[in-house]
């Protein structure tokens, strides 16, 4: 068994915290490529280096410490929502690199340990992992906007000479990521650890109905062609058309609107949102997706309006590796007994990506009360240490079995 280090993996986590902390309690802002987050990455990369593994970084920012032989992988992310918590990606980050760490003071297996960039999104969906594991061509990645219209291609040039080249993925032999679970039921039933089953599929577009911008005082209602009725009336149809589609765990989310001029005296002309929708089945989201985009036909038509739709982002429902899942069930069998539980994850990582290149496998901790991207966010350090013993224990039972 590997001697981990909890004082010192939970000094790492509040060290990694100084670096956009902001807000009450723990909260971080630290999106992928601003000043902090990047002065984050040259932190991690120190004490990679400390630790004793090789710091190499690709051209979109992907961040390893890589152990002679690669061996084993472990990581996530460290960039944030733009109002986000301590430990999303984090933990998953530190803890990695405290197990590879005690593997290198012990001589122990290879242990590797990833920070994957912009996995939260500001250009996509897990943008860093998508182009590593070739899921996301480079030269489409490039053309990826963030909300303020600054292209990936531009931005990422802030990496500088931190880019090392090229990391091959064939050097790995597996990938596990630690989580906090970021949703309510392991603190609600007072368990430790979740054991990843599988991860949910998302499908993202952003949808634009454009009308006529009129005057709110003198243009009567049976003569608007307004963008905002348009949108308020498939938000309402679309619920009822799910209803008898989705299962308990399905959900979709109109989660960011523009509306134009957005003043309070003039009929809205045009508005523009998001639209996401994530289920385990990938049949599902197929049938979702069709009842999206005939009823946006119909709400079009009825309301006189323009309809655009950009191109749909996604990741396909992904289940984790039976030997993995094996490995983390027993370590939290032995950690955790009688508390801890095998569970889907409803949110999107890094391995679902991961899982096109090596077997994956995940395990979660409790949120206090569910939260997640948000100040207030926020683990038991007792369960952050039960978590990270579960993981090391997990990497060399897996080990041990190859």
């Amino acid at each position: 068994m590997l001697n981990v280090n909890p004082e010192r993996f939970l000094q790492s986590l509040h060290d990694l915290r100084a670096f956009g902390a902001s807000g009450e309690g723990n909260g971080v802002v630290r999106p992928a490529y601003t000043p902090d987050e990047l002065a984050a990455r040259d932190w991690i990369g120190q004490q990679m280096h400390a630790a004793g593994l090789d710091v190499q970084m690709d051209a979109m920012g992907n961040q390893f410490g890589i152990a002679p032989g690669g061996g084993l992988l472990l990581g996530s992310h460290t960039d944030s929502q733009p109002e986000g918590g301590w430990l999303d990606g984090a933990l998953g980050v530190m803890a990695g690199l405290e197990i590879a760490r005690a593997a290198r003071e012990c001589d122990g297996p290879p242990i590797s340990v990833v920070n994957f960039q912009d996995e939260e999104g500001r250009f996509g969906v897990t943008t860093g992992s998508a182009i590593w594991s070739g899921n996301l061509p480079a030269d489409v990645a490039d053309r990826l906007q963030d909300k303020s219209g600054k292209l990936l291609r531009d931005v990422r040039a802030s990496l500088g000479p931190r880019v090392t080249g090229p990391v091959i993925p064939a050097q790995f032999h597996a990938y596990i990521e630690m989580h906090i679970e970021q949703g309510p039921y392991l603190d609600n039933a007072g368990e430790k650890i979740g054991v990843v089953s599988d991860i949910v599929g998302i499908r993202d577009m952003t949808v634009t109905l454009t009308g006529e911008q009129n005057h709110a005082g003198t243009t009567p209602m049976a003569h608007r062609r307004d963008a905002f009725q348009g949108l308020s009336a498939f938000n309402s149809l679309l619920n009822d058309r799910f209803r008898n589609v989705v299962q308990p765990s399905t959900v979709w989310t109109i989660g960011h609107v523009s509306l134009s001029p957005n003043a309070s005296s003039i009929v809205p002309g045009r508005v523009q949102f998001s639209m996401q929708w994530r289920d385990s089945s990938a049949d599902r989201l197929d049938r979702m997706e069709s009842i999206i985009r005939t009823t946006l036909d119909e709400i079009a038509t009825t309301h006189q309006l323009q309809l655009e739709c950009s191109d749909m982002l996604g990741l396909a429902p992904v289940a984790m590796d039976q030997g993995l899942i094996d490995a983390l069930a027993a370590s939290a069998a032995s950690h955790a007994p009688g508390n801890w539980r095998h569970m889907p994850s409803g949110a999107l990582h890094d391995a679902t990506n991961m899982a096109a290149l090596m077997p994956v496998g995940m395990l979660f901790v409790p949120s206090i009360n569910g939260k997640s991207h948000c100040f207030e966010e926020d683990t038991d350090p007792d369960d952050l240490v039960t978590g990270l013993h579960v993981l090391a224990d997990a990497t060399m039972r897996y080990l041990a079995g190859r």
